[in-house]
C-alpha cells in the first residue's frame, strides 16, 4: 500500500520515523485511471502551454482534486530515485443544451449523450532545475457522464524529484474550461526515509543526532572515520532569507557544542558531503523547543520610531498584533486603554508557548526625556461632537469634572492647553478619537515657586540659628582642647593619670583621655581611637600631651631600635605612639605637642632625642610653665592665677604621694634605675 503524502507528512514532525516506500521497477512513466475509465498517456513531454479559457460547450470533464504520494522508482536495486505520483480527481462540468438552443435536432442530441466523455489532461512538474509537462487521454463512458457529479481519478507515475526540494504540481484541461489546479510541497531528505541503502546520494550523508549536557546543546555527527563534509549553522528569520552565523568544513565525526541561550526557533543547521553534486540534508531541530522561543523573547527588542510606527530586531519572525496600553505611574501592569484605543495588526514574534508581551513607551523616541505630561483621550460622541477625559491611574477622567483628582483640579486649563492646540497628538484615528499628551511644565513651575521660596527661608532661618548656636559654644567654652596619652603601668599609676586630667579640666582645659572613653575605645580598637582623637585635636589648634613614664620609655627606646611600629588593636601604648611617632619623625611636632614626667619616677634624659623637640615639663614642680605652655595663644592673659596652679599642685602631689606609698603595685610608681634612650640620628 503507498504511503499517502499526509500520513507521511505526520511522520515527519519533530521525531521523524523511518517509513518504507513503494518502489516501482519500471523505468518508462505510466499512467492507470479507478474503474470505469479509460486513459492513455501520451509518449515524451508536451509543450505547458495551459491557453486561455474557454466556455464549455456541453459536459466536459475537468480535474477538482490533487494528491500526491512519494514512491522509489529503481531501475537497480541499490539505484534509486525518489518519485512523486500524483493522483488527479475529475468530475464532470457543465450540462447538456436544450434542442432549442443547440439547434439540432432530438435524435442527434439523444446521440452525442449517449457518447463517451473524452479529454485531454495535462500534469505540469516543477522542482528546480526540473520542469515537465506530461499529456493523459481519459475517457468516460456514457453512463458515468453526469453532471456535477466526480466520476473517479488518473494516477500518473511519476516525476523523479531531488531530496528536499520543493515541488509545483498544476492541473488542467486542453482546452481549459477553468483555473488551473496546483500543489505545492516541500519533499523530505533522507532523515525520514527507508532509502539510505536504496539512493546512492544518501549513502556518504552526515547524519545529525541532538542532546542536552546541562546548559549546553550537543550536537552529535555521525559521520564515517576521515570523512568531509561541511557544515553551515543559520537562522531562518523568513522562509525565503538565510542569515549565515558559523560556516566550517570538517572531518568526521564530530560533536560541536551550542549554549542553550543561542538556541532560537528558526536556528537551521546543513551538512553535506564534500563530494561532487552532493545532496544537503537541512536540520531545524528547535521550532518547537519552550527554551528557543523563551530566548527569542529575551533578545526582542522593540522600537516606536513615531507615533504608529513600531519596529521589533528579533532574529526570527512569527504573527503577532501590537496594541496600546497605559500604564499608571505606580502600577506595574499595562492595561488597555480606557476607553478602548483599536488594535493594530502588525508582524511581531509572539510566542506560542508563554503569554509573554514586548513594551515600550511612546515617550521613548517620540517626545524625547519622559516629561511629567497629562494624557488625555479624546473620543467621538456624534458627527461634530467629542469628548476628552485625562487618563490617571484611578481611570480616565472626565473633563470638566467634580473629582478629586489631580486633572479635575487642572480641568479647565488643561482644556484650554487642549483647545489651543498646546497638546501633542500620539495616535489618532478616523472612528473613535486620538491620544494626546498635554505638557504640565506651567503648572508644576508655579507650584514649586512657592516651595522654593519656604525653602530659602527656611535655610536663611537654620543658617542664622546654627551661626548664633556655635558663637555662643564658642564664647562660653573659650578652652584649649587637650589629648592626654600615656602608659598603662598599673591601677596605682592610672589614678594618679586620672587625678592629673582631672586637676588640667580645672584650668579650663578640655581634656581627652583613654580612662574617660573605656566604651568606645573598646568598640572601635585603641589604633582608630587615638587616630580619631588627635586628627581632632589639632584641627581645633589643641595640644597632645605625652606623659612619659619608664615602661613608655622602654618601648620607645625598642621600637627606634627595631625601626618598626606594628601596633595591635588593643595595645593603648602602642596605638598612640603609631600616631604621634611619624610628626616627631618628619619635623611636623613643633607647637603641637607637649612632654611631661613626674618627678621622681623619670630623669629627663631618659626621654629618647626625637621627643626632646617638644617642650619636657616634670609635675608638679614646673606646673605654672606647663600651663602656660597648654593656653599658648588661647588664653586671655597671661600666666594663671596663684591660687588654681596651687590647687593643682597640691592635687597632683596628693595622687602622686598615694601611688608611691601603695602596695598594688610595687614598683610601678617607685624609681626605675633606667640609662637613657639611645638617640636617633
Amino acid at each position: 500500500m503507498p504511503v499517502s503524502w499526509f500520513l507521511l507528512s505526520l511522520a515527519l514532525g519533530r521525531n521523524p520515523v523511518v517509513v518504507s516506500l513503494e518502489r516501482l521497477m519500471e523505468p518508462q512513466d505510466t499512467a492507470r485511471c479507478s474503474l470505469g475509465l479509460s486513459c492513455h498517456l501520451w509518449d515524451g513531454d508536451v509543450l505547458c502551454l495551459p491557453g486561455s479559457l474557454q466556455s464549455a460547450p456541453g459536459p466536459v470533464l475537468v480535474p477538482t482534486h490533487l494528491q500526491t504520494e512519494l514512491v522509489l522508482r529503481c531501475p537497480q536495486k541499490t539505484d534509486c530515485a525518489l518519485c512523486v505520483r500524483v493522483v488527479v480527481h475529475l468530475a464532470v462540468h457543465g450540462r447538456w443544451a436544450e434542442p432549442e438552443e443547440a439547434g439540432n435536432s432530438d435524435s442527434e442530441l439523444q446521440e452525442s449523450r449517449n457518447a463517451s466523455l473524452q479529454a485531454q489532461l495535462v500534469l505540469s512538474f516543477q522542482a528546480y532545475p526540473i520542469a515537465r509537462c506530461a499529456l493523459l487521454e481519459v475517457q468516460v463512458p456514457a453512463d458515468l457522464v453526469q453532471p456535477g457529479q466526480s466520476v473517479g481519478s488518473a494516477v500518473f507515475d511519476c516525476f523523479e524529484a531531488s531530496l528536499g526540494a520543493e515541488v509545483q504540481i498544476w492541473s488542467y484541461t486542453k482546452p481549459r474550461y477553468q483555473k488551473e489546479l496546483d500543489l505545492t510541497q516541500q519533499l523530505p531528505d533522507c532523515r525520514g526515509l527507508e532509502v539510505r541503502d536504496s539512493i546512492q546520494s544518501c549513502w556518504v550523508l552526515p547524519w545529525l543526532n541532538v542532546s542536552t549536557d546541562g546548559d549546553n546543546v550537543l550536537l552529535t555527527l555521525d559521520v564515517s572515520e576521515e570523512q568531509e563534509f561541511s557544515f553551515l549553522l543559520y537562522l531562518r528569520p523568513v522562509p525565503d532569507a538565510l542569515k549565515s552565523l558559523w560556516y566550517k568544513n570538517l572531518t568526521g565525526p564530530q560533536n560541536i557544542t551550542l549554549n542553550h541561550t543561542d538556541l532560537v526557533p528558526c536556528l537551521c543547521i546543513q551538512v553535506w558531503s564534500m563530494e561532487p553534486d552532493s545532496e544537503r540534508v537541512e536540520f531545524c531541530p528547535f521550532r518547537e523547543d519552550p527554551g528557543a522561543h523563551r530566548n527569542l523573547w529575551h533578545i526582542a527588542r522593540l522600537r516606536i520610531l513615531s507615533p504608529g510606527v513600531w519596529q521589533l530586531d528579533a532574529p526570527c519572525c512569527l504573527p503577532g498584533k501590537v496594541t496600546l496600553c497605559w500604564q499608571a505611574p505606580d502600577q506595574s501592569l499595562c492595561q488597555p486603554l480606557v476607553p478602548p484605543v483599536p488594535q493594530k495588526n502588525a508582524t511581531v514574534n509572539v510566542s506560542t508557548w508563554e503569554k509573554v508581551q514586548l513594551q515600550a513607551c511612546l515617550w521613548a523616541d517620540s517626545l524625547g526625556p519622559f516629561k511629567d505630561d497629562m494624557l488625555l483621550v479624546e473620543m467621538k460622541t456624534g458627527l461634530n461632537n467629542t469628548s476628552v477625559c485625562a487618563l490617571e491611574p484611578s481611570g480616565c477622567t472626565p473633563l470638566p469634572s467634580m473629582a478629586s483628582t489631580r486633572a479635575a483640579h487642572l480641568g479647565e486649563q488643561l482644556l484650554q492647553d487642549f483647545q489651543s492646540h498646546q497638546c501633542i497628538q500620539l495616535w489618532t484615528d478616523d472612528n473613535l478619537g486620538s491620544l494626546w499628551a498635554c505638557p504640565m511644565d506651567k503648572y508644576i513651575h508655579r507650584r514649586w515657586v512657592l516651595v522654593w521660596l519656604a525653602c530659602l527661608l527656611l535655610a536663611a532661618a537654620l543658617f542664622f540659628f546654627l551661626l548664633l548656636k556655635k558663637n555662643r559654644r564658642k564664647a562660653a567654652r573659650g578652652a584649649r582642647t587637650a589629648l592626654l596619652l600615656h602608659s598603662a603601668d598599673g591601677a596605682g599609676y592610672e589614678r594618679l593619670v586620672g587625678a592629673l586630667a582631672s586637676a588640667l579640666s580645672q584650668m579650663p582645659l578640655r581634656v581627652a583621655v583613654d580612662l574617660w572613653s573605656r566604651r568606645e575605645l573598646s568598640a572601635h580598637g585603641a589604633l582608630a581611637w587615638f587616630h580619631q582623637q588627635r586628627r581632632r585635636i589639632l584641627q581645633e589648634d589643641g595640644v597632645v600631651i605625652l606623659l612619659f613614664s619608664p615602661a613608655a620609655v622602654a618601648q620607645c627606646q625598642q621600637w627606634l631600635q627595631l625601626q618598626t611600629v606594628e601596633p595591635g588593636p588593643h595595645d593603648a601604648l602602642a596605638a598612640w605612639l603609631s600616631c604621634v611617632l611619624p610628626d616627631f619623625l618628619q619635623g611636623r611636632a613643633t607647637g603641637r605637642y607637649v612632654g611631661v614626667y613626674f618627678d621622681g619616677l623619670l630623669h629627663p634624659d631618659s626621654v629618647p632625642s626625637p621627643f626632646r623637640v617638644a617642650p619636657l615639663f616634670s609635675l608638679p614642680s614646673q606646673l605654672p610653665a606647663f600651663l602656660d605652655a597648654l593656653q599658648g595663644g588661647c588664653s586671655t592673659s597671661p600666666g594663671q592665677p596663684a591660687d588654681r596652679v596651687e590647687r593643682v599642685a597640691q592635687a597632683l602631689r596628693s595622687a602622686l604621694d598615694s601611688c608611691t606609698s601603695s602596695s598594688e603595685a610595687p614598683g610601678c610608681c617607685e624609681e626605675w634605675h633606667l640609662g637613657p634612650c639611645p638617640t636617633l640620628e
